[in-house]
């Protein structure tokens, strides 16, 4: 008898088994201007306008602590990443629906606690909560959150746009979420082998309030409708700003040169990482969590951006040939690497 093929999903990653497992699928609608492979799947309405949908799933012991994640902060963390998706697509996100597991330790009153989070975030960006569905769970919660909106299909900005000579810019700052998971995380390691040590997290509020409650950059895309602006390609910094770069440079099939001065970096952020002895560039580049947006824009519009607050050039589009470079501080010239959040 022949043994059974069985590969461990670690060696595909999250993005490699979502290209494993939806190779074989075509699109049959013509309605389905945009699958899988983008921050949100794009339908057409036979108008001037699409619908878009992204979803997230965020699970307990993977993607949230409860030991330091208040129930009312994941609540609105879980309704903003889904909103990042549909701003990273340059519309504006209308609806959301919420679909959880819980298990048997949770009570209505700490549900109830969650769902303040979701409500505060849909009065702030101004969604409707829809529908959704709620089941039972052996352990620990599971919080599913979709998000639909509506974008202007020749405003659209999706990952596969850029093209050679544009210019890569990201908004706001990275890294700081990862630094303060650290904080969050050392503490909690503390308090586990030392229950009566009071935390110290350093009055980093910025950093933890990056990690804990982040915000979506609704701002961003309004100011680009002010400035008539279209980004040609557009992506949310969940995953850390190299793993972002790949994606667009992979779906546009071009290549990238990333400066390591343009990357934004918050003072603490970067006071931080040396306290803890790493890199700031590297918390920036590989850290993730940080929901700005890495977009690029045709050269001709340089002078659009060059006055915008919060937007920063870090870089320009190449041929695939060179490849995805990395232009340190030092002057030197190395591969990138993409070694951002792994899910598997």
């Amino acid at each position: 008898m022949s043994e059974v093929k069985r590969t461990d999903v670690n060696e595909l990653g999250e993005f490699g088994l979502i290209d494993h497992l939806t190779e074989r699928f075509n699109n049959v609608n013509a309605s389905t201007l945009k699958g899988v492979g983008d921050d949100a799947a794009v339908i057409d309405t036979g108008g001037d306008d699409a619908i878009l949908v992204s979803t997230d799933m965020l699970v307990e012991g993977i993607h949230f602590d409860l030991a330091y994640q208040p129930l009312k902060h994941l609540g609105y963390k879980a309704v903003i990443v889904n909103l990042s998706d549909i701003y990273a697509m340059n519309g504006h996100p209308e609806q959301i629906t919420v679909s959880m597991a819980l298990s048997n330790r949770f009570s209505v009153e700490a549900v109830e606690e969650m769902y303040e989070g979701i409500k505060l975030a849909c009065e702030l960006y101004g969604v409707d909560l829809v529908g959704g569905d709620t089941t039972s769970s052996n352990k620990g919660l599971i919080l599913s959150v979709t998000a639909i909106g509506r974008a202007q299909k020749d405003k659209i900005a999706y990952r596969s746009g850029a093209k050679v000579g544009d210019v890569i810019c990201i908004t706001g700052d990275v890294g700081a979420s990862f630094l303060g998971l650290q904080i969050l995380e050392r503490e909690k390691q503390i308090y586990m082998s030392s229950p009566e040590v009071q935390p110290d997290l350093e009055d980093q509020k910025y950093l933890i309030g990056r990690h804990l409650k982040p915000e979506a950059r609704k701002d961003v895309i309004e100011m680009f409708a002010k400035n008539k602006l279209v980004p040609t390609s557009m992506i949310d910094i969940s995953d850390g700003v190299a793993s972002e770069l790949f994606h667009i440079c992979k779906q546009s099939n071009v290549g990238a040169y990333l400066e390591e001065s343009g990357i934004p970096i918050h003072p603490d952020a970067e006071m931080q990482a040396v306290k803890f002895g790493l890199d700031p560039a590297t918390c920036a580049l590989s850290g993730g969590e940080d929901y700005e947006l890495m977009f690029t824009i045709d050269p001709n519009d340089i002078d659009k951006i060059k006055y915008l607050p919060g937007i920063y050039i870090a870089g320009e589009i190449t041929a695939k040939e060179d490849g995805v470079k990395l232009h340190t501080k030092g002057g030197n010239i190395h591969d990138l690497k993409a070694q951002g959040w792994k899910h598997f």
